[in-house]
């Protein structure tokens, strides 16, 4: 078989084959676990990237390994292919389902399975929210480091497929940092176990292979996660800043001073306002860039931390300081940054979120090219960033009712993806691929590279079931991509196919 294809399915339903499915998943599952009116599909047609639309096939809820088991032998023995699907919080259309494929819900997984609080671990259904494992260690003084900004809602599967990170993740890691094993069901319904407790486990590290996958190579069934103790003491400082190049600098001489922030984040003049004018944080709304610094650990070490931090901030031009009093107003500093997403969503009919990675020192280039882009493009671009680790989210301002408005914001957003790939990036922090970046896949891999991804995939999933069309591009893809490029002179970065 040759592994680049990635597409040796052959399933295509008439009615008659769709009833058969469904009258055979309904033998897995009770009846009402198995939806397929479109009144009952359509919240699943989408995930947090919305302008890409599906109605699946049909949507099961299973609610037992065993269940999905049986699903994953079913579809295996048809070639139907299946999604898998978290809380649909994603943000580049991983979850997008298929027209003539099962959209495998997670949703019902929501148990705490087992804590240990003296090995610091826990392990979990998929469906667990990511906060949700914080609140349940609590009493023990422990926590689950990971803290996307949408730990209320996002799952821990979900999680463990993007590979998420969080405003914490510069110096506690991102997920694959954070957990210790995985319960897999392959593409033929096996049940494997990867990972484990021991510190080193002989053989490839599979663990590793699987954070960030995608849904491509197995359906998660339960995640071991590592919890931390509590920090004994944290603090947050609050710089403002007359420009963007100045918050960039003062980000690179904290780190160069070695000291390692357990958040540092940025956001722009516009991203500043609409984050207070929803969460009245007490950001200073005169700031072209604000940065929040969080330091934790033993309260004379955070003390000292904190007094060479203001220090730099100083140097660096910050017009602005301010350093928590108490608890409630650490957590009120941190809200803003976190309830930034939908504070942008206050000030713009529509908004496309960007995710892409850089390494710091080109902070204040890169931005600098992106304000060039944005007026090239004319659509404002508000910027929201894990400063520390170089984790970018442009958020592109649109009018999806205005013809060709969202045609050139993915047009843009493609653009900013490749000053990221220019600048020694990634095309992705944390947000993954999906179907929203394919293009871009492109422009950061050659042609052996993305082989290779074709050939792990193949060897999960021989006949390529498992969320296809996803993640990875076909060369074929790749070389009317490239022949594009050179047709223009340079990247399109066209409109991305949408369903």
């Amino acid at each position: 078989m040759n592994p680049v294809a990635n597409n040796s399915r052959s399933w295509q339903p008439d009615d008659t084959d769709r009833e058969d499915l469904l009258r055979e998943l309904r033998r897995c599952l009770a009846a009402d676990s198995v939806l397929s009116d479109p009144e009952a599909l359509a919240p699943y047609e989408c995930d947090g990237l919305s302008v890409y639309r599906r109605l699946p096939l049909a949507v099961v809820l299973p609610e037992t390994v065993e269940q999905v088991q049986a699903i994953m032998r079913l579809c295996a023995r048809l070639k139907v292919p299946v999604v898998a699907r978290g809380a649909g919080t994603g943000l580049s259309g991983g979850a997008l389902p298929l027209a003539d494929g099962v959209l495998l819900s997670l949703a019902k997984f929501t148990r705490v399975l087992e804590i240990n609080p003296l090995e610091r671990w826990a392990r979990v259904e998929p469906g667990v929210r990511n906060i949700v494992i914080s609140e349940s260690v609590a009493e023990h003084g422990l926590y689950y480091a990971p803290d996307p900004s949408s730990q209320i809602a996002c799952s821990i599967g979900g999680n463990v497929a993007e590979n998420s990170g969080g405003v914490h993740c510069l110096k506690y890691g991102l997920t694959v940092h954070n957990i210790l094993a995985l319960g897999i069901i392959t593409a033929e319904g096996e049940y494997l176990r990867i990972g484990g407790l021991a510190p080193n486990n002989p053989g490839y590290d599979l663990l590793a292979l699987f954070t960030g996958s995608e849904g491509m190579l197995g359906i998660i069934v339960d995640v071991t996660v590592k919890l931390l103790p509590k920090p004994e003491y944290a603090q947050v400082l609050l710089a403002g800043f007359p420009s963007l190049g100045a918050a960039g600098t003062a980000v690179g001489r904290i780190i160069a001073e070695g000291i390692i922030p357990a958040g540092l984040e940025m956001m722009d003049n516009a991203a500043t306002r609409a984050a207070e004018d929803f969460i009245h944080a007490g950001y200073p709304v005169d700031a072209a860039a604000i940065l929040l610094c969080e330091l934790d650990g033993v309260e004379a070490e955070v003390t000292a931390q904190t007094d060479k931090v203001r220090g730099i901030l100083e140097g660096c031009g910050a017009d602005h300081l301010q350093t928590a009093i108490d608890e409630a107003e650490r957590m009120r500093l941190w809200a803003g940054r976190k309830a930034a997403f939908p504070a942008v969503g206050r000030i713009s009919p529509d908004y496309y979120c960007m995710d892409g990675t850089i390494p710091r020192r080109h902070l204040a280039v890169v931005l600098e090219k992106i304000s060039r882009l944005a007026e090239e493009y004319s659509l404002p671009v508000v910027n929201v960033f894990h400063a520390g680790d170089g984790n970018l989210h442009p958020l592109i301002l649109f009018d999806a009712n205005r013809e060709g408005e969202l045609a050139q914001a993915e047009a843009l957003g493609g653009q900013i993806l490749e000053v990221c790939v220019e600048m020694g990036g990634t095309i992705t922090g944390e947000h993954g691929v999906g179907i929203e970046k394919l293009n871009q896949m492109c422009v950061q891999f050659p042609e052996p590279e993305l082989r290779q991804f074709h050939a792990v995939k193949a060897a999960f999933d021989a006949d390529g079931l498992l969320n296809p069309g996803k993640a990875v591009p076909t060369l074929h893809r790749c070389a009317e991509f490239g022949a594009m490029h050179i047709h223009h002179g340079k990247l399109p970065f066209p409109e991305l196919e949408r369903f």
